[in-house]
């Protein structure tokens, strides 16, 4: 922050809070946070430079010799020309004010970086992993949408089926950005604001989506099956897998994995208090304890710590910790540790011998390639690569993201239908209009219920009650 030219710097002033070009601010007016995710916040994405010295011009900082109001200079009318006030004045100058700046380095804090910083290129490649998981969804498995072009969607996309079956690798990607955001967002926040930002955050766009898709499946017209009124009600909670109800959106497991990354998070880390030391030591823990739960194949232990899924949220905070405090050696070994494990876990679920019986071919080569472009990308926006991709419209594509992930599965299978089968519009147009409207939708849900209902959950949830 600088003063504002021309104003007085007393030692009253207060700090300027102006922040930097475009908002700062979630949803919800507190510190920005991002999607979610999988699921991030929508809008921008900032790193502050914690720890940054406070330049010598700051507002706030003693007023310099000749700020008005300092002692009269020897010009001035009526006073002795053998007073000089000035030398006396001198060791009050703020030039000392950097040296306290290596306390937090004994910490393990390391070097802070200056000036919040616009992750926009995060949003972009948040919108570019949501394209891909639904190119997997309209063109790159069987199922429903089979049943939506009217024949397989090999026969819709002969070469490019092939290609949409790696879109599901989208969602590994999300993981690796919600760790990195997640661990932005919760640090220096007390838990109950922690919990309020991941509430107001999930919850709005994720009602709506639950009673659209459950009104659109209700209508006599539409050949898919809803699920029964109860357990609708118990999607509400996003708690329906556990609890064993069937699902009105078929995307909301990977919010189940966010929702156990956030516990786990939230108890080990914001609770007592984030700080580089306390998230290594977690990163570190974590690893092992998903490595051990794997070979002890005790449901509960799977259950908790997410042994296929913790490699790729624990990279992300890894890669977090290179933002925050530059180039380092165990940071750097948390993100290749979690990519080596995490690329082992995609291979095994994705990969299967060549058989014409099955959908789609994923090669071994392909699966990894993906995840380590997924873990690239963000170290890249980490380490400041992609600052030139400073555009505005980036900001809106992460507002959206969240949104469209939820509805475009579902309701896609519905427009598919309608597009293709019933006005007769060639498949590749039929794919490309189904997801302008799914992203037009999300629009909607990101202008007339997130902006509306995520400010209001998130001001009760963080009310201070006095008694």
């Amino acid at each position: 922050m600088t003063a504002t030219a021309g104003a007085p710097a007393t030692p009253s002033a207060a700090p300027s809070a102006t922040p930097p070009t475009g908002p700062a601010t979630g949803p919800g007016g507190g510190p920005a946070d991002t999607v979610g995710d999988m699921v991030g916040d929508a809008g921008p994405t900032y790193a502050a430079s914690p720890g940054s010295p406070a330049s010598p011009t700051s507002v706030g900082s003693p007023a310099s010799p000749t700020s008005p109001g300092s002692p009269a200079s020897p010009t001035s009318p009526g006073s002795p020309t053998v007073a000089l006030p000035l030398p006396p004045a001198l060791p009050q100058t703020p030039a000392p004010a950097p040296a306290p700046a290596p306390a937090p380095a004994a910490e393990g804090s390391g070097p802070a970086r200056r000036g919040p910083v616009r992750l926009r290129a995060l949003d972009g490649l948040r919108l570019l992993a949501a394209l891909m998981v639904a190119a997997y969804h309209y063109g790159g498995r069987d199922g429903e949408i089979s049943q939506a072009w009217g024949t397989s969607p090999r026969e819709q996309f002969p070469t490019a089926s092939s290609y949409f079956a790696y879109g599901c690798l989208g969602v590994q990607i999300f993981f690796v950005i919600s760790g990195f955001v997640i661990c932005m967002s919760g640090w220096g926040r007390p838990l109950r604001s922690f919990f309020a930002s991941r509430v107001s955050r999930l919850y709005p766009a994720y009602w709506a989506a639950i009673l659209i898709v459950t009104a659109v499946f209700a209508l006599p017209w539409v050949a898919y099956k809803s699920v029964s009124p109860s357990d609708t009600l118990v999607n509400l909670t996003m708690l329906q897998q556990p609890l064993g109800a069937d699902r009105v959106l078929g995307v909301c497991w990977t919010l189940w994995a966010e929702l156990r990354f956030y516990a786990l998070f939230a108890l080990f880390v914001v609770l007592p208090g984030a700080g580089r030391q306390r998230v290594v030591l977690f990163c570190a823990v974590w690893t092992l304890g998903a490595a051990l739960a794997e070979a002890a194949n005790q449901p509960l232990l799977d259950l908790v710590l997410m042994p296929e899924y913790a490699p790729f949220f624990i990279g992300g905070i890894g890669l977090y910790l290179i933002h925050r405090y530059g180039h380092d050696a165990l940071a750097w070994g948390i993100v290749g540790i979690s990519f080596l494990i995490g690329q082992h876990y995609a291979v095994a679920e994705l990969w299967h011998a060549p058989n014409p019986s099955f959908f789609s071919y994923r090669s071994t080569l392909g699966i990894v390639a993906l995840v380590a472009f997924g873990f690239l990308a963000v170290a890249l926006i980490a380490l400041g690569k992609f600052q030139w991709a400073n555009w505005r419209w980036l900001t809106l594509a992460g507002a959206l993201t969240y949104p469209f992930y939820l509805v475009h599965e579902h309701l896609g299978w519905v427009v598919v239908g309608v597009l293709h089968r019933e006005l007769g519009l060639p498949s590749y147009a039929t794919l490309a209009l189904t997801i302008l409207l799914m992203l037009a939708l999300a629009w909607l849900l990101y202008r007339f219920v997130e902006q509306r209902l995520t400010p209001v959950i998130k001001k009760s949830l963080t009310a201070v009650r006095v008694r």
